[in-house]
């Protein structure tokens, strides 16, 4: 079994019972690539900033990072055309997931 289980529609991955929102399938492989790499070099950068104490070139960094992640779906607007709500961040346990989840980890404690 996954580490992290993607829900049954690939909107979300699962981490501590929380919900994260899913990069969007429908970007090339290789736009793909080039945001996770822009996010990566971002995510060192503030690293290095805080490591600096340097609070502009953090508030800089972490901007990258946010437009990466919108760029790449994860924030902003969602990426499927269906019209269902964001649950991105919430506990899986107040979202519709929640019945698919316990059926997930029952099978995956059992094994």
């Amino acid at each position: 079994m996954p580490k992290y289980p993607t829900t049954p529609d690939g909107r979300y991955f699962v981490v501590n019972q929380r919900l994260w929102r899913c990069s969007n399938p429908n970007l090339a492989p290789a736009e793909r690539q080039n945001l996770v790499n822009q996010l990566m070099h971002a995510r060192r950068a503030v690293g290095q900033a805080k490591r600096q104490q340097n609070q502009d070139a953090e508030r800089t960094a972490r901007a990258e990072v946010q437009r990466c992640k919108v760029a790449l779906g994860e924030r902003g607007p969602v990426w499927w055309a269906d019209q269902a709500p964001d649950y991105n961040r919430r506990l899986v346990k107040n979202t519709p997931y929640w019945e698919w989840y316990q059926t997930y980890a029952s099978g995956r404690t059992s094994s």
